[in-house]
Parts: C-alpha cells; structure tokens; sequence
C-alpha cells in the first residue's frame, strides 16, 4: 500500500473511531427506551434539520445520485431532486409540527406506535402491520449502506468486498447499539457537514480536472439530450432517449415518499420545541437542494474528466463510483492531497452511516417497542428493555449483512425501499394527520393496499412496459389512499364511538397549532 492509501485509509480510520466515541458518550444519557429510540425529544431545531435530512440522503447522495446523472445526462437526476426537494419541504411544513404535537399528546415514541394510538388500536394490529413493514423494506435499506461502505473500501484499497462492508457495518452497529438515537442524531449532524464538505470539493476539483467549466459544458452538450430535461440521454447507444409527461411525473412521485419515513418523521416527533420547526424547515429544505443540486453536478463533471481522459470510463454497473474514482485522482497529488480526499470518502461514510443508523433504531423500536411490549403485551422492566433494544439493532444489523454480501446498485436498493415505505406509511400518515373521519379499518386496508402494490406494479405490472412503466411509488400512493378513503367511509357506523374519541383528540391538537 503506497503512501496515498495509508493517509487516506488514516483520515478514514479517524472518522470511524470518533463515531464509537460518540455511541460511547451519549450511552450514558439512555436511562430508558424512550431516550433510546427518541432521545427524550431533546434535539435542537439545527440537530433535527441536519439529522433528518442527512439521514435521509444516504449513500444515495454522494454514489446513486451522481451515478445517474453520469450516465443519463440531467433528466432523471434533476426530476428525482426536483421531487425530492419539493417532498422534504411540504414534509415540513405541513407534517413535521402536527406529528411533533399529536406524537406528544398521545405519548407515541415510534412510529407504529403513533398509529395504534391515533385509531385507538387496543389488539395492536395496526403497531403489527406497521412494525412488519419496517422490518420487510428497511433491512435492504440499511443493507444498502453497508453495500456502499463495502463497494467503497474495496475500490479504494483493493480489498475483499465481504470483508470491508463487514468491517464497516460492525462500526456501525457498535455505535448505534450503544448511543441509540441521540448519538445517531448527533453524530447525522456532524456528518451532514461532513457530506457538504466532500461534495464541494469534489466538484472544485473535478471542474478543474475536466480542464474548467467551459470543458465540462462543451462535453455536457456534445451529447444528445443531455441537457435537456425532457428528452435524456442514453450512456448505452450515445443517443438521446425520450423523456415524456409521464416519465417526468413519474419521477417527480420520489417526493411522495417523504410522508412515510419513519427515520424522518422521528426526528419531527423528537424536537424539543415545536415552535422551532419552522428553522428547521428553513435550513433543511436550503441544504437539500443545494446538496442534490452538486452531487447532479459531479455527475456531469465526471463525464467531462471522462472525456478528457482524467479518468477511466465507467459502465453502467461502476457509473455510483465516479466520486471515488475523482477522491483517488485528488489523492496522488501529495499527501496533504491524500488527507483532503479521505475527508471526501469520509463524506461518503457519513452519507451511509447517517442513514443506516436511523434506519436500524426504526427497525429495532418496532421488535421491541411495537412487538413484543405493544403487540405481544411483553412485561419487560426498563433495565431490559435496553438490553432488548441494543440486541434488536445487532440483531437487524445481521440481517443487512447477509443480504449485502453481494455488490448492487445503491440507487436500484434505495428506491425500492423508499418506494415501499412511501405507499404503506405515506397515505395512512396523512390522513391520520389531517382527516379525522379516517378510522382503524381504513389505516389497516391503506397500509396492506400500499405496501402490496409495491411488489405488484414492480414485479407484474411495470415489467409489460409503455404507460405502465412507471415508478411503483406512484400507483401505489393512490391505490393506499384510494383503500383508506373507501373502507373510513364504509366502516364510519361501526366505529362511531371509537370515532367521537378520536376526533376529540384530533381537535384538540388541532387548536395547539
């Protein structure tokens, strides 16, 4: 290993044990599983804003996303963030302070736990149903991350795939399972400057790799339909491609899946003070479009280092490494050079662990919080409780790693997930929030239809092309909210008395908005 790869792995290293000396420090703090899964809803407004959404980006942000802005030119890179920019700030604002309050109110710590209480669910179906979800689509999600910190390592350093995405999950599970959500959140803050730091240097660097901003303009434009967002480009002919009304709505549907990630929608329950939010909001939605905004741009700078021949060309299975391959042509300039791109892989670390935290405390609240105390009616003291709790992250943890033992596409892994969370939790959040006829029966049929088209529209219908060839997110929405109209509506006599409660609760956190 050559002089380069030692500093960088050392910077790298760093970043790593400051995240277990994190876990370490705010171990101390978790006295209960309220502390553990919502850190006692304690966070600042700048904690909450930084942490959910660099939770939310993931690897997706600095590997998937310029990944695909390398390879098909500005239209579906741009329409995804377009979608996902306008997603997080209605999310915001109209979602974050109503579930702060009504979260509050009914003393829900989880998410599946918050529509139990909200539908008076005493058998728990709905904490079951919720918690199942949870568990199906965030194990590939957080199997996602680990593939991304494998795929990293082993590019970097010429090392086993297994044996770095191992090595990289371990860290990842130590942390959590010891800080639980405040180390998460804490350390999701410092990451995100972490992420903003890497991605403006890449480009900095790139832009004059490529040989400047009229050479990666000219190389942007010699290619058909690169620029233009409503026609595309395809990497695998050189040709443009068409890119239509339905293909952009499509598209743009990635935002609808803000309302049903339960790693989002936890830090919104967690703020100390509601009244925050609104800076929350404010920062959040800036730092998004701006970061999504770059890593599209490093995409298109790529191609132009690409054409110049600064770097090798990538396929469309190695198009997610172009911001290592540029970390690795800034590292053989010297070795403050080699120190500087280990920040930037860093910045890829961060972008995984900050999400794969989150997502491993939201997986683990549902065994233990939703399962077995709420469902299965588990009398545990809260000494065990933590235990369970930390076993439960490991536990889930384990899972991902077996399902991440093989390379894949980051972006393919994550938009499967996002999709399935987005139509079994989105349209059952809403109208939970904002629809107070909306009774236990129809959460449970939006739930089921949402998450079962998932699969349909993706593996029976999407597959037979033309029209249909749509982001499952989409259909799948629609048909969750169509089934919880349509049964509320059907069920409102049987479950008047259950209703007239409900709607009390509902009017009151309504007046303390």
């Amino acid at each position: 290993m050559d002089a380069k790869s030692i500093v960088m792995m050392v910077a790298m290293a760093i970043y790593l044990v400051g995240m277990i000396v994190l876990g370490i420090v705010f171990s101390r703090r978790n006295r209960s599983t309220s502390d553990f899964y919502l850190g006692g809803r304690k966070l600042g407004p700048l904690v909450t804003a930084m942490s959910a959404e660099a939770s939310d980006m993931s690897s997706w942000l600095l590997m998937g996303l310029p990944g695909v802005a390398l390879l098909a030119g500005l239209p579906e890179a741009s329409w995804t963030a377009i979608g996902l920019g306008v997603g997080t700030y209605i999310n915001w604002l109209v979602v974050a302070k109503r579930i702060r309050c009504y979260s509050d109110k009914l003393g829900a710590i989880t998410v599946p736990d918050f529509f139990s209480r909200r539908y008076h669910d005493d058998k728990h179906i709905l904490s079951l149903i919720a918690a199942l979800v949870i568990i199906v689509f965030f194990i590939p999600y957080v199997a996602s991350g680990f593939n991304a910190c494998g795929t990293l390592f082993s590019s970097l350093f010429g090392v086993d795939y297994f044996t770095a995405m191992l090595i990289s999950a371990i860290v990842i599970l130590i942390y959590t399972a010891l800080g639980g959500f405040l180390a998460a959140s804490t350390s999701d803050f410092v990451q995100s400057i972490v992420m903003t730091t890497a991605l403006i240097v890449v480009v900095a660097f790139g832009v004059h790799s490529a040989g400047g901003w009229a050479s990666v303009a000219e190389n942007a434009r010699s290619m058909p339909g690169y620029l233009n967002l409503f026609q595309g480009y395809d990497a695998a002919t050189g040709k443009a491609a068409s890119y239509g009304p339905i293909v952009v709505l499509s598209t743009l549907a990635w935002g609808l899946g803000y309302f049903g990630m339960p790693h989002i929608l936890l830090r919104f329950m967690a703020i100390k003070d509601a009244k925050k939010l609104t800076l929350s909001r404010r920062v959040a939605t800036i730092w998004v479009f701006i970061a999504m905004g770059v890593a599209i741009l490093i995409g298109v700078v790529g191609s132009g280092m690409i054409a110049n021949g600064a770097v090798e060309a990538l396929d469309s299975a190695n198009a997610q490494r172009i911001i290592i391959k540029i970390a690795e042509l800034l590292g053989s300039h010297g070795v403050l050079a080699a120190l500087v791109a280990g920040v930037i892989l860093s910045g890829i670390l961060a972008a995984t662990m900050s999400t794969a935290d989150s997502q491993l405390l939201a997986a683990a609240s549902s065994v233990t919080q939703d399962l077995l105390q709420d469902t299965f009616k588990l009398k545990i003291s809260t000494k065990a409780a933590m235990i369970i709790a930390r076993v439960a992250v490991l536990f889930i943890g384990i899972i991902a790693i077996i399902w991440a033992r093989k390379e894949g596409s980051v972006f393919t892994i994550v938009s499967f997930a996002w999709a399935g969370f987005g139509a079994a939790f989105g349209p059952t959040m809403l109208l939970a929030l904002f629809w107070k006829k909306s009774t236990k029966q129809g959460a449970i049929a939006g739930m089921i239809v949402g998450g079962v088209m998932i699969f349909v529209w993706k593996y029976g219908i999407r597959p037979l092309g033309g029209i249909l060839d749509i982001y499952e997110l989409l259909p799948a929405f629609l048909c969750g909210i169509i089934a919880n109209i349509a049964v509320s509506i059907a069920t409102q006599r049987s479950s008047a008395e259950d209703l007239k409660e409900m709607a009390e609760e509902f009017d009151a956190v309504k007046s303390e908005l």
